[in-house]
């Protein structure tokens, strides 16, 4: 039959390519359409400019491959094996869920997929091992899951969500006025103001599905 383990390396590498497919994927429809739909530039263009962002991201993501490492829990306080079982519930729950929301036109992040899915195998696996430890109680979970890192990650995700909808609403809604008050000089200022919130309405109906 062979090493199990070797057979689980084996498949993670399938897993990997698979992910990284989905993942890609996922992340090309985020980087491309708006450009594309707004039809800034020819699509060759786009695809040149894109296809160089995807390769320096890839040869600079040392930091997320840290997060991964030690950033959410601690690999001191696990086994071989339970490393092998975080990582492979991570893969599938990421290729599923990432598949799901794409089949679905509904927009997710492959950072945030994959901080919560190493947080939530790591939880699981560390509730398996105290439960099999009558010397443990819940209050040790805490030696398990590096809460202060994944803690800041999770503040930095949130965050910058608040802090990119503040700054592009304010961008959008003075760059409209600047607009309006240019080439709508016969619209009164109050007509302008009206306009103006109408299109701060866009981010919403961009994420629903028609």
């Amino acid at each position: 039959m062979g090493d199990p383990y070797i057979l689980m390396l084996v498949a993670l590498a399938i897993l990997a390519i698979v992910d990284l497919v989905v993942g890609v994927s996922n992340d090309a429809v985020n980087f491309l359409n708006s450009a594309i739909g707004s039809k800034a530039i020819s699509v060759r263009n786009i695809m040149i400019i894109a296809s160089l962002g995807v390769f320096f991201g890839a040869i600079t993501s040392s930091g997320m491959m840290e997060v991964a490492r030690k950033g959410i829990f601690n690999p001191n306080m696990f086994m071989f094996q339970d490393i092998m079982f975080i990582f492979m519930a991570v893969m599938i729950t990421d290729i599923l869920l990432l598949d799901v929301f794409n089949s679905l036109g509904m927009p997710t992040s492959t950072t945030v997929s994959i901080v919560f899915e190493l947080l939530g195998a790591a939880v699981c696996i560390s509730l398996l091992k105290i439960s099999a430890n009558d010397a443990q109680s819940f209050s040790d979970l805490w030696n398990y899951i590096n809460y202060e890192t994944a803690a800041k990650i999770i503040f930095g995700i949130l965050l910058s969500v608040v802090v990119a909808f503040s700054v592009g609403a304010i961008v959008q809604f003075t760059s409209r006025l600047i607009y309006s008050l240019i080439l709508r000089k016969e619209l009164p200022i109050s007509m302008l103001f009206l306009e103006d919130l109408r299109l701060l309405q866009s981010p919403t109906l961009l994420l629903l599905k028609e």
